[in-house]
């Protein structure tokens, strides 16, 4: 059973950054997407950015210009990189695997809170 581990979350003003990373427990096996997700309070679980094994990149349109998604094959990592947060930022975020290339994620990691303060 592959599980992915979250870490960087915490409090942060807004206009500050931080970084999110996730690590898959195994690198035998390389996934084709993976890729961040946030759920705010009261809010659907929403898509913030997903990176294919090729290296091609989607991002929210909240989350374009400010965050950069990146991903180390071999060793089955993905990371998050966020700028300029916002309050609205707030939110647990997850890390999410697939070997698909469509719909939703097969392994999701077990969320890190990020909280921006205004």
């Amino acid at each position: 059973q592959v599980q992915l581990v979250e870490s960087g979350g915490g409090l942060v003003q807004a206009g500050g950054s931080l970084r999110l990373s996730c690590a898959a427990s195994t690198s035998r096996f390389s996934f084709n997407r993976m890729g961040w997700y946030r759920q705010a309070p009261g809010k659907q679980r929403e898509l913030v950015a997903v990176i294919t094994r090729g290296g091609s990149s989607n991002y929210a349109d909240s989350a374009k210009g400010r965050f950069t998604i990146s991903r180390d094959n071999a060793k089955n990592t993905v990371h998050l990189q966020m700028n300029s947060l916002k309050p609205e930022d707030t939110a647990v975020y997850y890390c999410s695997a697939s070997f698909l290339d469509w719909g939703d994620p097969e392994y999701w990691g077990q969320g890190t809170q990020v909280t921006v303060s205004s």
